[in-house]
């Protein structure tokens, strides 16, 4: 099997300064993450704020070097990969379709920074390259004459997955990219987004909060606690036979229509994780409903049984 994207054993350290005491700690925002993904695929990377997915993502796309660990693109070590082939392979789509795109230029030209900057085609081809991206993601001629300003949100993230793919890209990372728009707009984005994988053989990398959303496109599902990746399956056995405790939480989370049943009690508590304070043993143990005494004191290992990945004590048998 071809792997778009292999993750060996990949650490991202920070130096963060006590605003008090003025003392320099480390952070471990990516801790040991381990991973592959086949090309054709879709990673749903979900967690709460802070526990490392936006890391993981420049990681992969080459604007953080790893502090430790080793990321292959298609077989290759992504850090001998200079800039402009890295860009060929590997491109992103934001959260916000506005601030992602320069107020200033044409939509046409926006679209086309990416083949400019490459400079390996006449600028004729560009221009036909650009609209016939365009006209893929339901972008007019006439609109491409417009500025970011006068589109819509949905058509403005349009804009910025053309400007992803004008390069034809193997992979493209999605960070929140339907977090900043109505409901219906990202249901159009996403129906777009799994278009375009078809037809285009795209691999994504797809970070997001909104387990609805990670359910409906992604084929696998990692989900991230405090750097390390706790729990890994395909999405259907994910979202139908949750393993780990903190996937349960997530997954009971999910608001529903009917306001009589009120906010959902996951049995979390109050506490929120703390990457400048990890705790020993289980990092989780803290907040879990289910916690034995050994989870304080014993780090779990990563059990991988027919193609799922757990990180718990509780999933081992006794």
């Amino acid at each position: 099997m071809t792997h778009a994207i292999e993750v060996r054993n990949v650490y991202r350290e920070f130096q963060q300064r006590s605003a008090m005491a003025g003392l320099r700690h480390k952070v471990r925002a990516v801790d040991g993450v381990t991973f592959s993904l086949p090309a054709g695929d879709v990673l749903g990377v979900v967690g709460e704020s802070g526990c490392g997915k936006s890391t993981l993502a420049r990681l992969i796309m080459g604007l953080l070097p790893p502090t430790s660990g080793e990321i292959l693109v298609d077989g290759r070590s992504l850090a001998g990969m200079d800039r402009r082939e890295r860009a060929r392979l590997i491109q992103p789509v934001f959260q916000d379709p506005y601030s992602s795109l320069n107020p200033r230029q044409r939509i046409r030209d926006i679209v086309g920074l990416p083949l400019a900057s490459q400079g390996n085609l006449p600028k004729a081809q560009q221009a036909d390259r650009v609209m016939e991206m365009l006209a893929r993601v339901g972008i007019s001629s006439e609109m491409a004459e417009r500025m970011p300003g006068q589109l819509s949100g949905g058509q403005r993230q349009r804009v910025a997955i053309a400007r992803a793919l004008v390069l034809h890209p193997r992979i493209v990372v999605c960070d929140e990219p339907t977090s900043a728009l109505d409901v219906s707009v990202q249901a159009q984005i996403l129906n777009l987004l799994a278009e375009l994988r078809r037809e285009l053989g795209l691999t994504y990398l797809f970070i997001s909060h909104n387990l609805a959303v990670v359910e409906y496109i992604a084929t696998e599902v990692a989900v991230m606690y405090l750097g390390r990746i706790v729990e890994q399956a395909p999405a259907q056995e994910l979202f139908r036979t949750p393993t780990h405790p903190y996937t349960q939480a997530l997954l009971a989370s999910v608001l529903t229509p009917d306001p009589a049943l009120g906010l959902p009690d996951v049995g979390l508590g109050d506490a929120y994780p703390d990457p400048t304070n990890i705790p020993p043993g289980c990092r989780f143990h803290p907040r879990c409903p289910s916690a034995l005494a050994k989870c304080a004191a014993t780090m779990p290992d990563n059990i991988r049984k027919d193609g799922r990945l757990v990180e718990c004590l509780l999933a081992i048998p006794a």
